[in-house]
């Protein structure tokens, strides 16, 4: 039997309100997202057990706790999500646009992390960690050929994703012309370089630094190859694909914060 126009509309809207939402999972993700003023926060799925270890981050948040079986957890993830018993839906995260986060103020020397086409989430979760840790304005990546916002970009972010802007533009090297015009020296990592990253570091000192990461095998695609201001590998051996894509950019923000001298 042919379905009448009218419920056909309402399952459409149903799943297009669907994919403007996340599902966050694991006790972490979800109690960062809980405490976080900014989170648009729709429906909480936990065990008995999670909801006491969430505590006050659950009973503050202004969501009603759905208390569901450990066996047969309600929250629509997938089969391998470790969940811990905790499942958060939310609204997407809006941090603005690249003048609204990266914009340099007097005295300041902002650092930023531009990723080309890394589609990982483990990767990029990891990545957003590392950023926060070394204090970087921005993580900034494609809106399409990109990680987006999941649940299990969440839980590798483990808490940071609530912290650390993660900003999606729609061309990565317009976003690098107009991180150059805001005063900012772009480096593209490139396992074969001639310079390495401290040193160009140490060649700019001061000044607004982006450092700009490919996808692991392809690497940086010519387009953004062409737009950096230059690229370098890490080290003064060894070459950089011998480090997955998290990796790298943690040594490289680690590199770029070092005092010079």
């Amino acid at each position: 039997m042919k379905k009448p126009k009218w419920v056909i509309a309402k399952e459409q809207a149903r799943r297009a309100s669907a994919a403007q939402t996340v599902w966050l999972f694991g006790l972490h993700s979800v109690r960062d997202a809980l405490l976080n003023p900014n989170r648009e926060k729709l429906r909480l799925v936990v065990t008995k057990n999670a909801l006491d270890k969430l505590g006050d981050a659950a009973r503050q948040a202004g969501v009603e706790p759905e208390i569901s079986d450990p066996r047969t957890f309600a929250a629509p993830l997938d089969p391998g999500s470790v969940h811990q018993g905790a499942a958060l839906e939310v609204k997407a995260l809006t941090w603005g646009g690249l003048e609204d986060r990266c914009l340099a103020r007097e005295g300041e020397r902002p650092l930023v992390i531009l990723l080309d086409r890394v589609t990982d989430p483990h990767n990029v979760g990891a990545i957003l960690r590392s950023a926060e840790v070394f204090g970087a304005r921005a993580v900034i990546a494609p809106a399409r050929h990109a990680a987006p916002e999941t649940g299990a970009l969440a839980k590798t972010a483990s808490g940071a994703l609530e912290r650390q802007p993660y900003l999606r533009v729609r061309n990565l090297a317009d976003a690098i012309t107009r991180l150059q015009e805001m005063g900012y020296h772009v480096l593209g990592l490139d396992g074969e370089a001639d310079v390495t990253l401290e040193d160009a570091v140490a060649a700019v000192e001061g000044r607004p630094l982006a450092l700009v990461l490919g996808a692991e095998g392809p690497g940086l695609r010519q387009k953004t190859r062409e737009t950096c201001d230059g690229l370098v590998r890490i080290g003064a051996a060894g070459e950089f694909g011998s480090l997955n894509v998290s990796n790298a950019a943690a040594v490289a923000l680690y590199a770029a914060r070092r005092p010079v001298g």
